[in-house]
């Protein structure tokens, strides 16, 4: 067995300034990093919530209605007839097919009805439904629809 050096300087367990210094630099641009980036994540949070709600929820909603009453609302009769009998439904509306949300239907993220056409412009025999995202405005390139 060797025995230590008497010139060798005795190694204990604490941090040298230097090391404490990286890691402490580390941690600032992490939190740089992550503080930059939430408006980032949630508003991708917020798109998803948008594309969730168009392919899925509302589309399981108009698809009962449609196998209920033989089509789909019209445009004019929108989405409302998902929650009250349109006047030409008769007996056949068996709904209400959606939850309604402090009295009202869903909005999207961003506090703004859904849009709904029937028969669809972009999906040809079919309906489109889409929330105008972000800018609030339909027809420009963050709408997400059901295309």
């Amino acid at each position: 067995m060797m025995k230590p050096h008497r010139n060798s300087p005795a190694r204990t367990g604490a941090f040298t300034l230097i090391e404490i210094l990286v890691v402490v630099a580390i941690i600032g641009m992490l939190a740089a990093l992550f503080i930059t980036n939430t408006d980032k994540i949630f508003g991708q949070s917020q798109d998803v919530v948008a594309r969730v709600f168009v392919r899925d929820s509302l589309k399981t909603s108009l698809t009962r209605y449609r196998i209920d009453t033989g089509d789909y609302p019209t445009t004019a009769e929108g989405l409302q007839a998902l929650v009250s009998a349109p006047a030409n439904s008769g007996e056949r509306w068996q709904g209400p097919y959606v939850e309604l949300t402090g009295g009202r239907l869903p909005l999207d993220p961003w506090n703004e009805p859904y849009q709904y056409i029937y028969p669809g412009t972009r999906n040809k025999g079919g309906y489109d439904l889409f929330s105008k995202g972000p800018d609030k405005t339909a027809g420009t390139e963050d709408d997400i629809g059901n295309w």
